[in-house]
């Protein structure tokens, strides 16, 4: 299956981020690695699962 296919069902809210992982056969750093390159390629703004930080406007 196509990677981006994979990611943008994650992004549509079909898949979890476990779901989405286990069918790319990644470990967790290597999917937010793929997410952070394909939401880069899309525009998406979704967060990314884990990554807790806040963003400040200062």
């Amino acid at each position: 299956m196509d990677k981006s296919k994979v990611i943008t069902a994650y992004q549509r809210g079909f898949l979890t981020a476990r779901e989405c992982g286990q069918i790319l056969g990644v470990e967790e750093l290597q999917l937010q690695s793929l997410l952070a390159v394909e939401e880069g390629r899309s525009g998406s703004r979704r967060p990314v699962p884990g990554n807790d930080s806040l963003e400040t406007g200062s």
